[in-house]
């Protein structure tokens, strides 16, 4: 006879192997032919709705590493919140307007095209449209459920109309201005930038010490007859053809430093240090004033005619300088107030593309970069220069084209911060108050995002581009007096709205203004359209307005936004300020945010250090699902590492979890529960134990879930799969299931037990697995699935019927002396006693609770330890010297009687039974009632 034969061995279509990247695209495809989506969201409809808002990526390349990370996530967060029981409509979005497409499109048509607006808007377009199908089909490669068949983009007219009725409301409300501020200016791509336009890198500067000589008496100082200058320190020579001033702190102390020739003026603390840096070793300090005193005096300017006036600002500290901080309003934010505060002038003698005007005298037509050194050069010869050299430090630069920007004050429009929404609050103020009102996860957010929202200036919302929305705004020809009326901004929104933002720059004013209109200053007809665009911030910033409020299946606010962490200073900010001042609420509440990714050491990604992981190649290599663990295992909280290592301990993880699945797959291929499971009062213990601890699993996984700590939710899972069912649960039984009748109690318990924990474990996987869970569904059910889909299930509730805390501590005390066993068995094998651990009879040896204990279990010990015997004895028959503490002390000896050719265990009964000698009595029993 052929044992194996005989035995109930697994059977199961669902290979080992993933397959994935091949797997994977046959199962989106039936998805396709199902219709997926759209059955989840009839089968969904009436349930309590929950609303993740989409942030829009932009729609100007291939995804990245990090666009993957974060569509994954919120695929995750969907698919479980549809399998809890709500109503989940996922709209993605794209951002299709802004300098980053522009950028691309005007590179590849080359230095020497020369479109107009229409025909460059035209281009931009398609390319966005391109790169939308692109996303598009590589987001759903990801596994990402949703509506991609109707997106939001904000190039539709609907969207575009929507930037011109919130840019109206905020104007209504005083929010909106023009003014000639200090803003990031990008020389290169010639346009202002955002705060979220704004990338820090490392840069070398010059770091020069500036003399400013005292043009009128200041006894403290001058009384000796020497020249007395105030000392200034900065890395940005260029923006002295600008000052004006230079600022002291109110309540520092200062001092005059004789060193020879001459008076240096700095702040009295800070004489040690500019002293070394200037290399001066002989000098005295004479008596110390407050910076209060010196308010008002003037010094002379290097260059121009006009005086360099101190003045006092709070924001002078001792951190690095002299304490006396040179000021261009028109180069920086502080600069700028200080000027408001003393009505200084403001020159700005630096034009769009970064070269000195007229207004800069000398260095007239010189580009900054070929400024600085003879700026440099200049000051040393007028002996202002005390010492020259250079400083390695982060600076601002472009987000598109990489390199340095400039604080150039320029006339934009900007959203005034501290203007009213409400009598008593500013927009400002009104926005920390609602941030309070949010939940941020993790909690610590909140800091980040409300200390961004105190601290910044004026939101600038004007773009020199022209693929984007235009500022509603247009300008009498006669008088130059803007017009914005409400009739004005319906009429263009109107417009927009019907015909697309491209008819702003294809229409004359008169074709879209209602008849009649004209100047209020002076009457003149005649009007010319601002060339500006809105910033793409304040276009993504509306989104929820256009989007959330305009679709039935969504609502406003918004259940959750998830972004970066660079989201605290662009979308999440954008969208907040946008908010408060149209709705006077905030967008959203709850918001989640998470890091960036880097490599395994930590380093961003950038090709030139060759650590790039492409999404696209890894999903084609590997499989989404390993993109989709890689994205659910990583604590979000922190920037999230990537490389091929750590892609290989996933795939490892992923492997371990399949297999567990796959075990139990084929070992319930024959059970039917209509007709083959057992009642739970009837089922073997360890079996009703791991339904108790498949409550533990369910009852962690939602909670993690629900508090979107999926990393930890995950790790439960892959626990559960490795620990409980793995290494304990499977590896018992398979004596069982493989040797027992087919249609035995105690296999169809297991299989019992089993088939529930497969059920449920696939459905837990399935929001971070889905192609895996959809496989294993359809091998489960083999045609006959109560559902379709996996997705359609609903996510496994606690049964606490199913707990039972006396089996945990049953169980807990027979694995804590599975363990010894298991180490006496592995010095077993190394003594040469035996080779697997069927050859073994072990004797254990126990006292007190523990001995109860091992009698209960004593017919399933052999099968729990997995040797061919056990035999019990009580500690007190022990002679020899222990080995171990506590009450029990174990021992192995070769097992009793020949090897079972059918389930290879030892017994004395193999060879008894005349017509199956090979076998022992519980195999021949076996075949008996078969």
């Amino acid at each position: 006879m052929v044992y194996k034969e005989t035995l109930n061995l697994p059977r199961t279509g669902f290979p080992m192997k993933g397959n994935l990247a091949l797997k994977e695209p046959e199962i989106q495809e039936r998805w396709d032919r199902q219709g997926l989506y759209k059955l989840i969201m009839e089968k969904t409809s009436g349930m309590p709705l929950f609303v993740l808002h989409d942030g829009p990526p932009y729609a100007n390349g291939d995804i990245h590493v990090g666009t993957a990370y974060n569509k994954i996530l919120k695929d995750i967060i969907v698919k479980y919140k549809t399998m809890s029981g709500y109503h989940c409509p996922y709209v993605p979005g794209w951002d299709c307007h802004g300098q980053p497409i522009e950028h691309e499109v005007t590179k590849r048509l080359g230095p020497d095209a020369s479109p107009g607006k229409v025909e460059l808007r035209k281009k931009c377009r398609e390319y966005a449209l391109k790169f939308v199908k692109r996303q598009s089909e590589q987001f759903q490669r990801l596994g990402v459920l949703g509506d991609f068949d109707d997106p939001y983009l904000t190039l539709s007219t609907h969207y575009e109309a929507t930037n011109i009725e919130v840019f109206a409301e905020l104007y209504s409300k005083g929010l909106i201005y023009r003014g000639r501020k200090p803003i990031h200016w990008c020389t290169s791509c010639v346009t202002a930038l955002a705060e979220a336009e704004i990338e820090y890198e490392d840069k070398q500067s010059n770091s020069i010490y500036v003399l400013f000589p005292l043009a009128e008496g200041f006894p403290p100082a001058t009384r000796s007859g020497k020249r007395a200058s105030l000392v200034i320190w900065t890395t940005t020579p260029w923006t002295l053809p600008a000052n004006v001033a230079i600022a002291l702190h109110p309540r520092l102390h200062y001092a005059g430093v004789d060193v020879g020739e001459e008076i240096l003026v700095m702040a009295h603390t800070l004489v040690p240090t500019v002293m070394k840096e200037l290399g001066i070793e002989n000098f005295s300090v004479m008596e110390e004033f407050l910076g209060s005193e010196l308010e008002g005096l003037k010094c002379s300017h290097p260059w121009s005619d006009r005086d360099s006036v101190i003045v006092l600002a709070d924001y002078v500290t001792l951190d690095q300088g002299t304490g006396c901080v040179h000021i261009a309003p028109g180069h920086g934010q502080e600069d700028y107030l200080t000027g408001l505060a003393y009505d200084l002038p403001s020159p700005m003698p630096v034009d769009d593309l970064g070269f000195f005007t007229e207004e800069a005298g000398i260095f007239a037509g010189m580009s900054l970069e070929d400024a600085n050194p003879r700026i440099i050069e200049d000051l040393q010869v007028r002996s202002l220069l005390l010492a020259s050299g250079y400083v390695a430090h982060q600076y601002p630069h472009c987000w598109r084209c990489k390199k340095p920007v400039v604080f150039r004050a320029t006339p934009q429009w900007f959203i005034a911060l501290d203007g009213n929404v409400e009598e008593d609050r500013t927009l400002r103020d009104s926005a920390i108050h609602a941030i309070k009102d949010v939940s941020w996860i993790p909690g610590w957010t909140i800091n980040r995002i409300e200390s961004m929202v105190e601290n910044r200036p004026d939101w600038c919302i004007s773009r020199q581009r022209a693929w984007g929305v235009p500022l509603p705004v247009l300008y009498c020809l006669e008088c130059g007096k803007e017009l914005i009326t409400p009739d004005s901004l319906e009429a263009i929104r109107s417009m927009i709205e019907s015909e697309g933002a491209d008819s702003w720059f294809i229409r004359e004013p008169e074709e879209f203004l209602p008849p009649g209109t004209k100047c209020e200053d002076c009457g003149s007809k005649r009007f010319e359209k601002e060339s500006d665009i809105l910033d793409v911030w304040f276009e993504s910033g509306i989104s929820h307005l256009a989007v959330l409020r305009e679709r039935e299946e969504l609502r406003w606010p918004a259940d959750l936004y998830v972004e970066g962490s660079d989201q605290h200073r662009g979308w999440f900010q954008s969208s907040l300020l946008a908010s408060i001042g149209f709705m006077g609420r905030p967008p959203f509440r709850t918001v989640v945010t998470h890091g960036f990714t880097v490599d395994g050491e930590g380093r961003k990604m950038s090709k030139s250090l060759g650590n790039v992981i492409d999404p696209r190649e890894v999903y084609g290599r590997l499989g989404a699902d390993i993109l989709r663990l890689w994205t659910a295992t990583t604590d979000y909280s922190s920037d999230m590492p990537i490389s091929e290592e750590i892609l290989s301990r996933v795939t490892e993880a992923y492997r371990r979890i399949r297999n567990t699945i796959r075990f139990m797959l084929g070992n319930t291929y024959d059970f039917e529960e209509d007709r083959n499971a057992v009642p739970y009062e009837s089922m073997e213990e360890i079996d009703r134990w791991m339904l108790s601890r498949l409550q533990d699993l369910v009852r962690h996984v939602t909670s993690h879930m629900d508090r979107y700590l999926y990393h930890q939710a995950v790790q439960s899972l892959h626990l559960f799969c490795t620990v409980d069912m793995s290494s304990l649960y499977m590896d018992i039984l398979k004596d069982r299931l493989y040797t027992f009748p087919a249609n035995s109690d105690e296999r169809r318990s297991a299989q019992t037990a089993m088939s529930r924990i497969l059920r449920e474990l696939v459905v837990m996987i399935a929001p971070v697995l889905p192609h895996t869970a959809e496989e294993a569904w359809m091998s489960m059910w083999e045609g006959s699935a109560p559902v379709e889909s996996v997705h359609l299930a609903a996510w496994p509730e606690y049964d606490e019927n199913l707990v039972d805390h006396g089996l945990d501590e049953r169980w807990t005390g027979i694995i804590e002396v599975r363990e010894d066993v298991y180490r006496k068995l592995e010095e077993a094998r190394q003594d040469n006693l035996l080779g697997t651990s069927l050859e073994a009879l072990v004797r254990i040896y126990a006292r007190g609770a523990s001995l109860e204990l091992l009698e209960s279990f004593i017919t399933e010990l052999p099968a729990i330890f997995i040797v061919s015997q056990v035999k019990i004895h009580d500690l007190s028959e022990y002679k020899e010297e222990r080995q171990d503490t506590g009450d029990v002390e174990v021992v192995v000896e070769r097992a009793e009687g020949g090897k079972c050719e059918r389930c290879w265990n030892y017994a004395p009964t193999v060879g008894k039974d005349a017509d199956n000698p090979d076998i022992c009595e519980r195999c021949a029993t076996a075949l008996a009632e078969e």
